[in-house]
């Protein structure tokens, strides 16, 4: 399939380029999409959480009161989950939470959210593009050139450009990435993918493997 390229005025350069069928025209898997998302986030999470238990609570160790004969249940240490500052049940333990996915489900999943993005006319080629200097408004420029000033917008670069990567920094909606940094989540969190044209032909070798 061809798609038009653009420049950065939103203008169509009269050249197309060609996107691979296997890569941008195969029916989604949600399931397998679904797992990546899982799995990113879950590698975002610290798992730094601990709470004392029993044993690492400060406090004496003498029995509180006498075993028989209170009227109330008997209790051994002041440490017992049972009374206020005592240690907690089953508390939570640092822990990893990632886990792993297999090369294969991670490439079905993002030729899955590339072919929805193309059906959903939801991504856009540009010609390759740099600036002098760090200038954000100019980047502003680009995005209002191609009608998307106001979207969630992922640039995927086909080389670190650092001139463009520091003029879209204080844009909230907008994130610029290279062609081996994108994943999933930033794929389906944007409401417009835009790929420069030098980037196509190393992201649809990779997810040919």
């Amino acid at each position: 399939m061809e798609v038009a390229v653009l420049n950065i005025q939103g203008k169509e350069t009269g050249r197309k380029v060609s996107l691979d069928e296997a890569i941008f025209g195969v029916e989604p898997s949600t399931h397998t999409v679904w797992l990546e998302v899982k799995q990113y986030l879950a590698a975002q999470r610290q798992g730094t959480h601990k709470a004392k238990e029993r044993n690492e609570v400060a406090g004496s160790t003498k029995k509180i009161k006498k075993q028989k004969g209170t009227g109330t249940a008997r209790a051994g240490s002041i440490k017992s989950p049972v009374f206020r500052g005592g240690g907690r049940v089953f508390g939570p333990r640092p822990r990893n939470y990632s886990f792993k996915l297999n090369k294969a489900q991670k490439r079905l999943a993002k030729k899955s959210v590339l072919s929805q993005k193309l059906a959903d006319n939801e991504i856009k080629i540009v010609e390759d593009f740099t600036f002098e200097a760090p200038k954000t408004k100019d980047f502003i420029n680009v995005l209002k050139g191609l009608g998307i000033e106001d979207k969630k917008a992922l640039f995927i670069l086909g080389e670190a450009n650092k001139n463009v990567y520091l003029s879209s920094r204080n844009l909230p909606k907008a994130k610029v990435v290279n062609n081996s940094e994108i994943n999933v989540f930033d794929l389906i969190n944007a409401s417009q993918v835009v790929f420069l044209e030098g980037s196509l032909e190393a992201i649809q070798e990779n997810l040919r493997k």
